[in-house]
C-alpha cells in the first residue's frame, strides 16, 4: 500500500514538473514558419506552400498545432485539416523530437488572380500527457502574386492581325532592314517574307528576322473595369485584364515599349494602375504584378477624369489599345473624341459566351470582340 502511494506520489510530482517545464520551455529554440516557394504564379497554376518547424532544443513536442488562414481563392489540394468559409483556415498537427526538424509542403492552386498574404500562425502546444494547452500568435510575411493568364485565342490573334494591318499602318509602321535583332518564332501575323529559312531547315519550326521599328515608338493599354450595372459582368471584368495582359506580352515580344493604364485600385497603394513606358522583361513583370494587386470589390476611380489628359498627350509612333466590357456614355463619348481627332486606336471588347453585343455605330468598326467561355 505504501509502495502505490509513492509510486502516485512520484507520478504526481512528475506530471507537475512536466507540465510546468513545458509550460516554461516549449517556445524556446522554436522556429516556425510559412513561405511560398515561389513568389508568384499563373491563375490555373499550382503552387507550393511549406511549413517548417525546427525545434533545437533537446525537450520534444508531443503536439503541435500550426494554425494560419489565408485567401479561399488558393485552393489547397489536401483538405484535410482545413475549413473553408470566406477565407481559408487550415490547421496541421505535428509531432517533433527533440532538435528535429519539420518540413511539409502543400500544394495548392491559383484559382483566381490576386495577391495573397499569410500574416499570422497561431501556435497550440501540449505537455506529454496533453492535459494542458500553450498558445502563442507569431507574425510571418508568406506573400504570393497569381498573375493573370494572358489571353490567347484564334479570335485574340485574328484581332492582333487586324490591330497590325489596319491600326499600325495608319501610323507607318516600317521596319529598318539595316538593324537586325535576332531570330524568333513564327507567328500567325507575321510576313511570310521575314521567314529565316536556314534557322527554320535547322530546327524544324518556322523561324522569323526579328527586326527593330522605326515608326512605332510604343504601345499604350487602357483599360476600364467600370462595372455598375444591375446585372454585374465580374466574368468580363476578369477577362478584360487577361486581354491587358495578352497585348502586354505581344507587343514586348516585338520589341515595342508598352505603358499600361487602369482605374482600378490597387490592394496595396489604393491608386490607380499607372505604369509609364518600358520595353523587356521587366516590364511584363511590372505589369503582371500590377494587374494581380487591382481590388476589384472596391468602387472603382472615374476613368474619364483619371485619364483625358494623357490620353491626348501622344507622341508620335504611338498607338492606344482600350479594353473595356462595358459601354457606359461617358467612356464611349471620350473614345468617340479620341477618335474624332484622328488617334489610331482599337477597343478589345470581351463579350461572354455568344451574347449579342450592340456596338456604338461610330466606333464599331474599331471594336473588336473577344468572345470566351465563362
Amino acid at each position: 500500500m505504501i509502495r502505490l502511494l509513492v509510486i502516485g506520489v512520484l507520478f504526481f510530482l512528475l506530471f507537475v514538473l512536466q507540465k510546468k517545464l513545458y509550460e516554461r520551455l516549449w517556445r524556446r529554440h522554436l522556429t516556425v514558419s510559412v513561405e511560398f516557394a515561389r513568389d508568384h504564379i499563373f491563375q490555373g497554376d499550382w503552387g507550393e506552400l511549406e511549413e517548417i518547424i525546427e525545434n533545437r532544443k533537446r525537450l520534444p513536442l508531443a503536439m503541435l498545432k500550426v494554425k494560419f488562414k489565408t485567401d479561399r481563392h488558393l485552393v489547397f489540394g489536401d483538405r484535410k485539416g482545413s475549413r473553408t468559409t470566406d477565407q481559408f483556415y487550415r490547421n496541421d498537427v505535428f509531432r517533433i523530437g527533440g532538435l528535429e526538424k519539420v518540413t511539409r509542403t502543400l500544394k495548392f492552386q491559383g484559382g483566381r488572380r490576386g495577391y495573397y498574404t499569410i500574416d499570422q500562425v497561431n501556435l497550440v502546444a501540449s505537455d506529454l500527457f496533453f492535459s494542458s494547452q500553450m498558445t502563442e500568435e507569431q507574425a510571418v510575411q508568406a506573400r504570393i502574386y497569381v498573375y493573370p493568364r494572358p489571353y490567347d485565342s484564334r479570335e485574340m490573334r485574328m484581332s492582333l492581325t487586324w490591330l497590325n494591318g489596319e491600326v499600325l499602318s495608319r501610323r507607318h509602321l516600317l521596319e529598318d532592314p539595316f538593324e537586325y535583332r535576332g531570330i524568333r518564332e513564327y507567328q500567325p501575323y507575321d510576313d511570310m517574307r521575314s521567314i529565316n529559312w536556314k534557322a527554320t531547315a535547322k530546327t524544324g519550326e518556322f523561324k522569323v528576322n526579328q527586326k527593330n521599328y522605326t515608326s512605332l515608338k510604343s504601345v499604350r493599354i487602357f483599360f476600364n473595369v467600370q462595372d455598375d450595372g444591375i446585372m454585374k459582368k465580374e466574368d468580363c471584368v476578369e477577362m478584360t485584364l487577361r486581354i491587358v495582359a495578352g497585348l502586354g506580352l505581344f507587343f514586348l515580344s516585338q520589341g515595342i515599349q508598352i505603358s499600361c493604364y487602369g482605374n482600378g485600385v490597387d490592394i496595396l497603394t489604393g491608386r490607380h494602375l499607372s505604369i509609364a513606358p518600358k520595353a523587356g522583361d521587366g516590364q511584363a513583370q511590372a505589369i503582371y504584378r500590377g494587374l494581380a494587386r487591382l481590388d476589384l470589390s472596391r468602387p472603382v476611380l472615374p476613368f474619364r477624369e483619371l485619364f483625358e489628359e494623357i490620353l491626348f498627350t501622344q507622341a508620335d509612333g504611338t498607338v492606344t489599345c482600350f479594353v473595356a466590357p462595358n459601354q457606359y456614355d461617358d467612356f464611349v463619348a471620350l473614345v468617340e473624341r479620341y477618335q474624332d481627332a484622328g488617334k489610331a486606336y482599337a477597343w478589345f471588347y470581351p463579350v461572354s459566351g455568344r451574347e449579342d453585343i450592340s456596338l456604338p455605330p461610330k466606333l464599331q468598326t474599331r471594336i473588336r470582340l473577344i468572345h470566351f467561355d465563362p
